[in-house]
C-alpha cells in the first residue's frame, strides 16, 4: 500500500501546524520547512479547510492553523479523507478481471486495508507530535512546542 503525496503532505501539514500550537503559519513557510512544492500545497491546504481540519485566515495578520485539537484528528480519518482512491488492486473499483469472483485475493486484501486503517485509527495527530515534539520542531526550524519532549 502506498499513499499519495497528497496524503503525504496533508499529514505533514497537520503536524506543522500541531507544533506551531494555535499561531498562524503561511503555505510558504510550512513548504519551505519541508523542502516541498507551495503550488501542490496550496491544493492541499485547501482541502484540509474544507475538512475544518485546518482554518485559514485571509489578510495581514492571516494564515493557517489548525481547526480542531490535535487529539480530536485521528490518522485513519485523514488518510480516508485524503485518499482519492483506496483500490489496492483493480478489481476493488469494479475492474474486469478473468477470475473475478472465484478469487479470494480481493477478500484477503480487503482484510489487510481494513488492518491497516483500523491501525491508524489507533493514532491522533497529538500522538505524532507528543514524544518527539522538540525533535520534530528543530527539525523545521520551529521553536519547540510547550511542554514537548526534548529528544
Amino acid at each position: 500500500m502506498r499513499l499519495t503525496r497528497f496524503t503525504d503532505y496533508s499529514l505533514r501539514t497537520l503536524m506543522f501546524l500541531c507544533l506551531r500550537d494555535g499561531e498562524n503559519s503561511s503555505i510558504a513557510e510550512i513548504a519551505s520547512a519541508y523542502a516541498i512544492s507551495e503550488h501542490h500545497l496550496t491544493k492541499v491546504v485547501h482541502r484540509l479547510g474544507q475538512l475544518g481540519l485546518v482554518q485559514t485566515t485571509r489578510g495581514r495578520h492571516g494564515g493557517l492553523r489548525l481547526g480542531r485539537r490535535p487529539e480530536e484528528i485521528g490518522l485513519g480519518q485523514v488518510v480516508r479523507q485524503t485518499e482519492e482512491d483506496l483500490a489496492i488492486v483493480e478489481c476493488f473499483g469494479g475492474g474486469c478481471c478473468p477470475i473475478a469472483g472465484v478469487c479470494e485475493l480481493q477478500r484477503a486484501l480487503a482484510e489487510a486495508l481494513q488492518a491497516f486503517l483500523l491501525v491508524l485509527d489507533r493514532y491522533t495527530l497529538a500522538d505524532l507530535v507528543r514524544s518527539r515534539g522538540a525533535a520534530l520542531a528543530g527539525r523545521l526550524g520551529l521553536p519547540a512546542p510547550e511542554g514537548a519532549a526534548r529528544l
